[in-house]
C-alpha cells in the first residue's frame, strides 16, 4: 500500500468497477421485501449544489446499508425539466443574443430549450456519479421522458373524468416578465421600502359640513382607473357612516360606491382602502362576498391596457409614477410617506409578481388532501424528524384549489382542446410563414391564414373563461388548436415515484411500489411531498412511500443564505478535488443536526480527508504485520473460541455494541449520531488504542482480532465514505476470506454476541 490515502487516484476507476459489475442493479425477487428510494430530480440544466450534495449522502448511506444487508435495493436516478427555472436560464441565454422567447414559434422555442437541457443534463449525471451514488443507471428517468409525459396526462385525463379539474378565473401570482403563473408556494417575499401615496377621493353629494375628500393610502397608484368601490370596516363607528355613500375616481371621475367589510383594518393608513378586486387578492374577496365587477387593468406583458386611457401601454412600475405626478398635479395627493415598509411578492428570477385575475387549470384539493392528511396521522407516512409533522398538517389544513397551469413553453403541455368554430373569441399569437408575428381572436385570424400555419407558427393561445374545450390525449379533429399552457412542476414531479416505476402495470410497478423512504429538502414538504402522496393515495389507494425524512438547508459559512450576489455560495466540486467525496459527505452528515438548517462545515471536511487517511494507514499496519507474520491466520469463529486478552474481549463488545447502535441510529434517521459512533471507535478505540497494544504483542490471537475489528469496521463506515473503504477493501485483500468480493455487495456486520 501507499503511505497515504490519495483520493485522485481512486474515486473513478472504482465508480466505473461498481457499476460495471451490475451491483447497482437489484433483481426482483417475489421471496424479499425491496428497499427503494426514488431519488428525488436534480434540475436537469442547473449544477449539484451543497443541498444536492447532503441529499445523496444521506440517501446513499440507506442504500449501501439496506444492500448489504442483503435486500432487493433499488435507488431509482433521474433530472427533472424543472419548467420555469430552466426556461428562465434559457431565456437568460437568448437575451446575450439579442433574442427573446417572441423570437420563436412554440415547437421552436421548446425544441430550442430541449436541446440546451440534453447539453447540461449529461453535466448533472456526471456530478451525480462524482458523488459516489449507487444509483440504478439503466432506470434513469427524465421528466419529459414520453412514457412519463403520458402518465401525467392520463392522470389529468382520469382528475377531469372525476369532476377534480376545472377551468376558471381565479387570483393568482402572475409574473410578466417570465411570463407565467406562480403558486403561493413558489412566491419569494421581501420587505422594501416605497411611497405610500395619500389620495383624495372626492365626495359626491357632499353636504357642506363634510370633507371635500375621503383620502385612501396605497402603494398603488397605478390601477386607480379601475377601481370599482372603496371599504370600511362596518365595526369602525368613525368611518362606517360612509358605508352607502359615493366618492368620484380621482382618474377617471367615475361614481364608486362604498361598502363596508370585515377585511378593512382600521388601524392601517386612513382606515379606508380602494378596491381593485382583480390585482388584489384581499380585494378579490371582497369582490366575491359582495358581487363587485372584477376588471383586469393590466396586460400579459405587464403594461396597463386599453382601460387606462392615456396611460395605455405604460409598463406597471412606470405608469406609477406618471399616474401619481398626474394626481399631484391635479391637487389630489394630501400627502406622501417616502418610507414606508410592506413587504413584496417576488418570482423565482427575482421579478415583482402582480396579483392577477386569469383564466387557468385547477384542481379541487378538498377530497384530495384528506386522505393525505390521515395517512400521516395514523402512521402509515411517517415524518422524520417528527417535529415537521405539524408543518405537514398546517399545509394540508390550509390548502386551497391549486392552480396547475403554468404559461411556459418548457414543460407537459396540457390535453386540452379547443374548437376554433366554438371558440371564436380565443386570443391567438403566431408566426406567420413569413416570419410575421399576428395577434387576434381566432376568427378573425383565420379569414387571412389556414389552421395549419397558424397551428405551425402558435405561440400562445388565450381562451376567455366559459370556452369549450375537450380533454384527449390526441387531437379530437382538424379544427382544434391545443392548450399552450403547460402542467405546474409539481403537478408533474407529484406522480414521479408512480410514474418513474411504470404505473401501472409495469413488473417495476408491481414490485417496487410503495417505495421505502422519500428524502428530501424540508422546505418542499408542502410543495412536493404533500402532492406525492395525494396522487400516490388518489392513483393507486397506498401511500408512494413509508417514510420521509426531511434534511436541513445548507447555509454558507457566514450562516447566510447562499446568494452569488452576496458572494458566499460554496461550489461542491471545488471541495471533491480538495478532500475528496468521503470527505465532503462525511463532513455534511455529521455537520448537521438531525433535519435542522446548518452553516456548511468546511473544518469537518477538512477534518475527515484526515480520516480518510487514518482509515488507509491502520489498514496498512494491518497488511504489514500479517505479511510479516507470514503464516495463515484463522478468521474469528464463534464457533472456535480463541483465548483472548482483556482487551480483546473489550473491544470485540465494543465493536458489537456499535454495529448494534450503527443499526438503530440509522433505522430512526439519526446519521450523525451513527457516523460519529463509527468514527470514535475507529480513530480512539481501534486505532489510539488496540493497535497500540497490537504492536507490543506476537501473537496469532492478536490478528485475528485486528483483522476482524479492521473488516468489520470497513463494512460499517462504507455507505458513509464508500470509495476510501473499498479502496482499502481492494488493498487487504489477501487478508479477506473472500478475496473477490467487492465491499460495496459484502455482508453487514453481525454482532458476535
Amino acid at each position: 500500500m501507499d503511505k497515504a490515502y490519495d483520493h485522485h487516484k481512486y474515486e473513478e476507476s472504482i465508480y466505473k468497477m461498481w457499476e460495471e459489475s451490475g451491483a447497482f442493479t437489484p433483481k426482483i425477487d417475489e421471496g424479499k421485501k425491496p428497499f427503494v428510494i426514488i431519488l428525488p430530480p436534480p434540475n436537469a440544466s442547473g449544477k449539484m449544489h451543497t443541498g444536492n450534495v447532503l441529499m445523496i449522502a444521506i440517501e446513499d448511506i440507506l442504500i449501501r446499508w439496506h444492500r448489504m444487508m442483503g435486500e432487493p435495493t433499488l435507488w431509482l436516478p433521474g433530472s427533472d425539466h424543472a419548467g420555469t427555472e430552466t426556461q428562465i436560464t434559457y431565456e437568460r441565454e437568448l437575451k446575450k443574443e439579442g433574442k427573446s422567447r417572441f423570437s420563436f414559434d412554440r415547437q421552436t422555442l421548446y425544441d430550442n430549450i430541449w436541446n440546451f437541457v440534453q447539453n447540461n443534463k449529461s453535466l448533472v449525471i456526471g456530478q451525480i456519479r462524482k458523488m459516489g451514488a449507487s444509483v440504478d443507471w439503466s432506470r434513469f428517468k427524465f421528466t419529459l421522458d414520453p412514457e412519463i409525459t403520458n402518465i401525467v396526462c392520463q392522470t389529468f385525463e382520469k382528475m377531469a373524468a372525476d369532476n377534480l379539474v376545472y377551468r376558471g378565473d381565479n387570483m393568482i401570482n402572475y409574473c410578466p416578465n417570465c411570463g407565467t403563473t406562480y403558486a403561493d408556494i413558489e412566491i419569494e417575499h421581501e420587505e422594501r421600502n416605497d411611497p405610500l401615496y395619500y389620495i383624495r377621493y372626492p365626495l359626491v353629494n357632499k353636504k357642506v359640513t363634510e370633507p371635500e375628500y375621503l383620502v385612501v393610502a396605497t402603494v398603488r397608484p397605478e390601477p386607480i382607473f379601475i377601481d370599482t368601490h372603496l371599504a370600511v370596516n362596518p365595526e369602525d363607528k368613525k368611518r362606517s357612516v360612509w358605508i352607502g355613500r359615493k366618492v368620484s375616481n380621482p382618474l377617471t371621475g367615475g361614481e364608486m360606491e362604498i361598502i363596508g367589510d370585515e377585511m378593512v383594518d382600521p388601524k392601517f393608513g386612513t382606515g379606508i382602502v380602494k378596491l381593485t378586486p382583480a390585482h388584489d387578492e384581499n380585494d378579490f374577496q371582497v369582490a366575491k362576498r359582495h358581487g363587485l365587477p372584477i376588471v383586469s387593468g393590466f396586460t400579459m406583458e405587464g403594461r396597463l391596457n386599453d382601460k387606462a386611457g392615456e396611460f395605455s401601454g405604460l409598463k406597471i412600475s412606470e405608469a406609477r409614477k406618471v399616474i401619481a405626478e398626474r394626481l399631484k398635479d391635479k391637487g389630489l395627493i394630501e400627502k406622501i410617506d417616502e418610507s414606508y415598509s410592506h413587504t413584496i411578492s417576488l418570482c423565482k428570477a427575482g421579478h415583482v409578481v402582480e396579483p392577477t385575475v386569469l383564466p387557468n387549470w385547477f384542481i379541487k384539493v378538498e377530497q384530495l388532501k384528506k386522505p393525505a392528511w390521515e395517512v400521516v396521522k395514523k402512521g402509515e407516512v411517517r415524518i422524520y424528524p417528527t417535529w415537521r409533522k405539524i408543518t405537514y398538517q398546517r399545509w394540508m389544513e390550509t390548502m386551497h384549489d391549486w392552480a396547475i397551469s403554468r404559461q411556459n413553453v418548457w414543460g407537459i403541455r396540457i390535453p386540452a382542446w379547443y374548437n376554433v368554430d366554438e371558440n371564436k373569441e380565443m386570443a391567438v399569437t403566431f408566426i406567420n410563414s413569413e416570419g410575421k408575428t399576428e395577434k387576434g381572436t381566432v376568427d378573425k385570424i383565420l379569414e387571412a391564414y389556414s389552421m395549419e400555419e397558424i397551428n405551425k407558427g402558435l405561440q400562445t393561445l388565450t381562451a376567455p373563461t366559459g370556452s369549450k374545450y375537450q380533454i384527449s390525449l390526441t387531437k379530437p379533429g382538424e379544427r382544434f388548436l391545443q392548450e399552450t399552457n403547460t402542467f405546474d412542476t409539481w403537478f408533474s414531479s407529484g406522480q414521479w415515484p408512480l410514474a418513474t416505476l411504470g404505473y401501472p402495470n409495469s413488473d417495476d410497478f408491481k414490485y417496487f411500489y410503495p417505495t421505502s423512504v422519500m428524502e428530501t429538502g424540508w422546505e418542499i414538504l408542502s410543495k412536493w411531498v404533500s402532492r406525492m402522496i395525494m396522487f400516490g393515495l388518489y392513483l393507486t389507494g397506498k401511500p408512494p412511500f413509508e417514510d420521509v425524512y426531511l434534511h436541513g438547508i445548507v447555509k454558507a459559512l457566514d450562516g447566510r443564505k447562499m446568494s452569488k450576489s452576496l458572494g458566499n455560495v460554496i461550489n461542491p466540486e471545488e471541495y471533491i478535488e480538495q478532500f475528496g467525496v468521503d470527505a465532503l459527505r462525511m463532513g455534511m452528515i455529521l455537520g448537521t443536526a438531525n433535519g435542522k438548517d446548518f452553516n456548511f462545515p468546511r473544518d469537518k471536511v477538512l477534518g475527515f480527508r484526515n480520516f480518510a487517511n487514518k482509515i488507509w494507514n491502520v489498514s496498512r499496519f494491518t497488511l504489514m504485520t500479517y505479511e510479516k507474520y507470514n503464516q495463515p491466520v484463522p478468521y474469528l469463529d464463534k464457533a472456535r473460541p480463541i483465548k483472548m486478552l482483556q482487551t480483546d474481549r473489550e473491544i470485540i463488545e465494543k465493536l458489537d455494541t456499535l454495529t448494534k447502535n450503527v443499526n438503530r441510529y440509522l433505522g430512526n434517521f439519526r446519521f450523525a449520531d451513527a457516523g460519529e459512533a463509527i468514527y470514535n471507535f475507529v480513530w480512539h478505540d481501534l486505532a489510539d488504542k488496540y493497535i497500540e497494544s497490537v504492536k507490543m504483542r506476537d501473537d496469532e490471537n492478536a490478528l485475528i482480532v485486528l483483522r476482524h475489528l479492521l473488516i468489520n469496521s470497513l463494512k460499517l463506515l462504507h455507505p458513509f465514505m464508500p470509495f476510501v473503504t473499498e479502496a482499502v477493501w481492494a488493498e487487504i485483500k489477501p487478508l479477506r476470506m473472500y478475496p473477490d468480493e467487492m465491499l460495496i455487495t459484502a455482508g453487514w456486520p453481525q454482532p458476535l454476541s
